[in-house]
């Protein structure tokens, strides 16, 4: 730290580059999910966007956390800012000139996918390497704050432009956001320390990186609680645009509502956690803010009116920044430095890669059943949470195999 003492200008700088990037990536998605679901209202299309967007960060997370640890972590941002950017200028030159299908809105997604798998890890790997260990927990509930107050935005922001203009234009706003963010960041002077590890191979580095995570007891409990938690969210985080659609209406509107009140209130989450500094035991208010989830995901699931509904969305957005902001800092301050693009990557390959999995169960069964028991349902076992899950796994084999049972069934009337 004694290296670079302004840290404040350069975080500052920083903060405002990722939340730039971020921004446009998300009134991209946002277009892209809300266009798949009113053009199709079909949970096999969700189901499939959800796997664009998810498995190639699964798949490119491990290797892209060591490269952190070993790469100078500035350039891989900007790198994969980049790569997400020429993907997103394609998309647009496709549907200017009328290739617009949702095979290709699919294809387009997974690669957008694999820049943010490379730019995750290194951006959270940074900020201990320019923040005094005191204020991480700040400067993070701040980034939160920022990065809700776009949230907030990116949905109107995206429902606008959606509906005046098409899907095409939502794309320009990435692209013009992306390459912003790499100016900021490419003037930016921040010293990356990069292990020197010519001669060491990246298989052995990652096998290094997951025995290293496995053998820390907090990191290894932390891992099963990822996998817990990201499967029960997987239906409140991917299938409530099409819960809107179907129980409330398809306007555009309602839509953008619902991205909206959530991010509202993951606004005023990351405005306590930052005015807040610090919490005396983050573990405590890790499991506090998942009862909040199970309890509102049940709630929103019961809601029969809209606005009731998106009360409850909003008290769950509350909770997002605490939740993330305790978990980032209890690991940013409880990883060695040199591991911890890798253990990053480790968690973020075991979170997103448990929701391609329940979105394969919650995906199919979507059709079959009302979105809002599935809500009520994750809920519940959210609350119970790892005592609980297996019963959840086997409902959701159970379910699946019922639906590609029913599917097949049609097929062979068909012929």
């Amino acid at each position: 730290m004694k290296e670079n003492k302004n840290w404040k200008k350069q975080i500052a700088l920083f903060l405002i580059s990722q939340n730039l990037s971020m921004f446009g990536s998300s009134v991209v998605g946002f277009s892209i999910v809300w266009y798949i679901t009113v053009t199709t209202e079909s949970g096999f299309w969700i189901t499939l966007s959800t796997l664009a967007t998810l498995i190639p960060q699964v798949l490119v997370s491990l290797w892209a956390g060591v490269f952190a640890d070993r790469y100078n972590k500035k350039t891989i941002i900007m790198l994969a800012d980049g790569f997400t950017a020429l993907a997103t200028l394609l998309a647009f030159v496709a549907f200017h000139y009328g290739f617009a299908n949702l095979s290709f809105l699919i294809f387009i997604a997974c690669l957008r996918s694999v820049g943010g798998g490379f730019q995750a890890p290194a951006v959270n790997a940074l900020y201990p390497e320019i923040v005094p260990r005191e204020h991480l927990l700040r400067i993070n509930g701040i980034n939160q704050m920022a990065n809700n107050v776009l949230l907030l935005l990116s949905p109107a922001a995206g429902g606008a432009i959606l509906g005046m203009f098409g899907m095409q234009w939502t794309f320009l706003v990435d692209l013009l956001t992306a390459v912003i963010a790499i100016a900021i960041m490419f003037r930016l002077k921040i010293v990356t320390r990069a292990a020197d590890r010519s001669d060491s191979s990246v298989l052995k580095e990652l096998r290094e990186g997951v025995r290293y995570t496995w053998s820390q007891p907090l990191l290894r409990v932390m891992l099963v609680c990822y996998a817990v938690t990201f499967v029960l969210i997987t239906p409140a985080a991917f299938l409530s645009p099409l819960m809107v659609v179907r129980s409330f209406g398809s306007e555009v509107w309602k839509l953008t509502a619902n991205e909206m009140l959530w991010s509202l209130g993951a606004l005023l989450g990351g405005a306590f956690v930052a005015w807040k500094g610090e919490f005396k035991n983050k573990i405590t208010m890790i499991a506090v803010s998942l009862a909040v989830f199970g309890c509102t995901f049940a709630l929103m699931g019961l809601s029969r009116v809209f606005w009731v509904y998106l009360i409850f969305d909003c008290i769950c957005g509350m909770f997002v920044p605490v939740l993330i902001a305790s978990e980032t800092v209890l690991i940013q301050t409880n990883t060695e430095k040199g591991y911890m693009g890798r253990v990053f990557a480790l968690l973020q390959f075991v979170s997103q890669g448990m929701m391609p999995i329940a979105i394969l169960g919650f995906g199919p069964l979507s059709d079959l059943v009302r979105i809002e028991s599935i809500m009520i349902g994750c809920g519940l076992l959210l609350i119970c949470r790892i005592e609980s899950i297996m019963i959840g796994c086997g409902l959701l084999l159970i379910c699946w195999s019922l639906y590609f049972k029913k599917a097949a069934g049609r097929a062979l009337c068909s012929i």
